[in-house]
């Protein structure tokens, strides 16, 4: 059963965000739109490169109210000597949240069990704490947080659209579909 457009589960964990432990719950979902973004751990190798490049993006995910919450089963102090180790990670300004009990990764139905592993899981979660966008990629595929931000971006256009569709590569700015019996055949 997919989770699109389904209701945040409950969850507390702590997070490392600014120099700070702090609390993350479902609570903080709500009110504003959020990325959740799995991967399978600390210290490893196409991770950084992803949590690199949401932080590169992280201020376009702020100007449209956007907070971006990476999440793996590591712990929050693991996060925290990550965060002092590596150059990459110090970019960072969004919280990183520690799942050790692997509750958010079963939550969102990307754990690996037999490896107590987060799958690469993208998840756009609107102000109502409902899944909207939902990938999932297997440990050796890189997103991109660019084409992410284009997500974000039309999920939030339907969402106050109504009656509106955005088609394939659309941007900010570029034409809609109004779906409807006369356009059926015509695209």
């Amino acid at each position: 059963m997919s989770l699109i457009n389904t209701q945040v589960k409950p969850f507390k964990a702590t997070a490392y965000h600014n120099g700070k432990f702090v609390p993350v719950s479902d609570a903080d979902l709500k009110g504003k739109w959020s990325v959740v973004v799995f991967y399978p751990a600390d210290f490893t190798f196409v991770c950084p490169t992803e949590l690199g490049d949401l932080a590169d993006t992280y201020a376009e995910f702020k100007k449209i109210d956007v907070e971006i919450y990476g999440v793996s089963t590591d712990t929050h102090f693991t996060h925290k000597a990550w965060h002092d180790a590596s150059d990459t990670i110090k970019k960072v300004q969004y919280p990183l949240v520690g799942d050790p009990t692997a509750t958010l990764a079963r939550n969102f139905g990307v754990l690996i069990e037999e490896e107590g592993l987060a799958l690469r899981g993208t998840f756009v979660i609107n102000p109502e704490g409902i899944i909207k966008v939902l990938e999932v990629h297997d440990l050796g595929i890189g997103r991109d947080a660019k084409e992410l931000l284009r997500k974000v971006q039309a999920a939030q256009y339907v969402a106050t659209h109504a009656g509106e569709v955005c088609p394939a590569s659309w941007k900010p700015g570029a034409t809609t579909l109004k779906p409807s019996l006369d356009l059926v055949g015509k695209i």
